[in-house]
Parts: C-alpha cells; structure tokens; sequence
C-alpha cells in the first residue's frame, strides 16, 4: 500500500509540473490556458511537490500570493508524508 501511494504522489508531482510548464508556455503564446482550478487541483491529489518544483522552475504564478503559499504549504505536508510512508517518524510522534 506505502509503494502504491508513494507512485500515486510522483505521478501526481510529474502532472502537475508538466501542467505549470505547459501553462507558461501557453501564457507565452497567448494560447489556451490551464485553469487554475486545475492546476490547485493537481497540487491537492498528491502533486505539491511537483507543482511547487513547477512554479519554481518555469517562473510561473509566482506573482500569486496565494499559489506560492498554498503550493509550498501542500509541497511541505507532501514531503512529511512521503517521509512518514518511508518510515522516517517525526519527534513526538509513533508510526503504528
């Protein structure tokens, strides 16, 4: 189940960079646009990681308050459960 969840989280991460990418280019070319429902969306399934590494990468939504807060915070809460899911336990806490 942990392997499974951890493919789900890279697959997630992999889409929703390639989606920021693809929308910077759009937004270049002044062409269909990702909706940022989407792309919120994307970053809530699993894909923080991938969507902050996105934002960063493609200087993309960085401008947006909300979408560089919200993407580091879902980025942090994805990386403590993938770390929880490998086995690393945080002070105060106790893997059952």
């Amino acid at each position: 189940m942990n392997t499974l969840l951890l493919v789900w989280i890279g697959m997630a991460s992999v889409w929703a960079f390639s989606m920021m990418g693809y929308d910077k280019s759009q937004a270049r070319k002044k062409g269909q646009r990702v909706p940022e429902k989407t792309l919120w969306l994307a970053a809530v399934i699993g894909g923080g990681i991938g969507a902050y590494i996105g934002m960063i990468y493609f200087r993309h939504k960085t401008k947006h308050l909300q979408f560089r807060i919200g993407f580091f915070l879902l980025a942090l809460l994805t990386a403590a459960f993938v770390l929880w899911l490998m086995g690393f336990a945080f002070p105060g806490t106790r893997k059952f």
